[in-house]
């Protein structure tokens, strides 16, 4: 079968009829020193446009009359530039680098302390506003802010508060309060250095509780030879033997169902509770937990560290009454001690502050030599059996 396609060419006369194109004047043939001729409607002449409403001969053709116009008179709206080939007005807009540098004059203006925008209310020389006086107010304003914040500077920050609660220390606080996890009054506080009440209201969040009870806490017995903090004159400090191979293998820890495992994580932050001499031995604490820290080493303590000390020379009972209570350092007179003989040649001190080599200037001001120093005791935790050198975790049933 053979398909054959026609094709029809259609009749002229059924051809849909098109506007003929609009031809603009060539704007190079155009005098351009003289204004174009106004257009106005067709079949109208001079007469009849004068006698037109303004808005509706306001220099537009016919197409681009307003067919809302209800035949009413209105106020002619502002003349909006035209081209002057008859195109559509440009918008009256700045530049992009123009309203930039005006951007930045009026920061500028803003950082000089200038003022340059009037108020929303007023601020016309007919309203009878001056600008000597604007600034007066602001200055008043600033000097009444300025005395609000110093009536607030009485009141203690969030971060003391806290610690004088034995929350947390004020390290720790400052870490809670950036996280979010401290609500006082039951607000959120998450701006450091916020002052509150002495007796406001302290919530702190599980998360916070959670972040302080992974904290650790080590007791050390230090060798001689070891400074407690960091390293200084060649000798290492007494963190470094802190390692899986010093922990004490009757360690309470290792023998629980689920042992507590040491990681590198566990040095960050640990630091002594506390000093003991570079030529002394014993018990020395190391902790991440600023509740201890706070407990033993705060301006407030009054935590007891008891020591046996190896001594030579002679003692009178007048110098003993003198090392119990008597004594005075650096100007200050020391608090009453605990000191008694332990055998013929190692007395027996408890005491509840610690100044640098407080022991060993209290005997050289009664006449002894300090042969040998240790510390023995802290609060109600005991040095025990722990091996010189090694190293155990702090019990969570024992409190210093």
């Amino acid at each position: 079968m053979t398909t054959i396609k026609l094709k029809i060419k259609p009749d002229d006369s059924q051809a849909k009829a098109t506007k003929p194109p609009v031809r603009r004047p060539s704007n190079a043939a155009r005098d351009r020193s003289v204004p174009p001729a106004k257009l106005t409607p067709a079949g109208t002449n001079d007469r009849d446009a004068k006698q037109m409403p303004a808005k509706a001969s306001h220099g537009k053709s016919p197409r681009q009359r307003n067919h809302r116009y209800d035949g009413t008179l209105h106020e002619p709206a502002p003349a909006k530039s035209q081209a002057s080939d008859g195109r559509a007005p440009t918008p009256n807009v700045a530049p992009v680098d123009a309203r930039r540098n005006a951007n930045t004059s009026r920061d500028k203006a803003d950082r000089e302390g200038t003022y340059r925008n009037p108020p929303r209310r007023g601020g016309k020389v007919r309203d009878g506003f001056v600008a000597s006086e604007f600034d007066k107010n602001r200055t008043n304003k600033a000097a009444f802010a300025n005395k609000a914040e110093n009536s607030q500077s009485d009141l203690p920050r969030l971060s003391k508060v806290m610690a004088d609660r034995g929350l947390c220390s004020r390290r720790e606080a400052d870490e809670w309060i950036a996280n979010g996890w401290v609500k006082v009054e039951g607000e959120i506080i998450e701006t450091l250095g916020t002052r509150i009440q002495p007796d406001a209201e302290i919530i702190i969040s599980s998360y916070a509780q959670e972040y302080q009870a992974e904290n650790v806490t080590i007791i050390l017995h230090k060798p001689v030879g070891y400074v407690s903090g960091q390293a200084e004159d060649g000798y290492e400090p007494a963190i470094v033997l802190v390692h899986p191979d010093n922990q004490w293998e009757d360690d309470p820890e290792l023998h629980r169902h689920q042992p507590k495992q040491f990681h590198r994580g566990m040095l960050k932050g640990l630091a002594p509770a506390g000093r003991l001499d570079i030529d002394s031995t014993g018990m020395l604490v190391l902790t991440q937990d600023g509740r201890i820290a706070r407990h033993l080493i705060g301006e407030d303590s009054t935590v007891e560290k008891e020591y046996l000390v190896r001594v030579t020379g002679e003692l009178s009972e007048a110098d003993l009454k003198r090392l119990n209570f008597g004594l005075s350092l650096d100007g200050e007179k020391l608090k009453p001690a605990k000191v008694s003989w332990q055998n013929e040649d190692q007395l027996r001190f408890v005491l509840r502050e610690g100044k640098k080599r407080q022991i060993r200037r209290m005997c050289e001001m009664v006449g002894l030599h300090v042969v040998g120093l240790k510390r023995i005791r802290i609060g109600s935790v005991n040095l025990g059996k722990l091996p010189v050198g090694q190293w155990r975790y702090l019990r969570s049933e024992e409190r210093f």
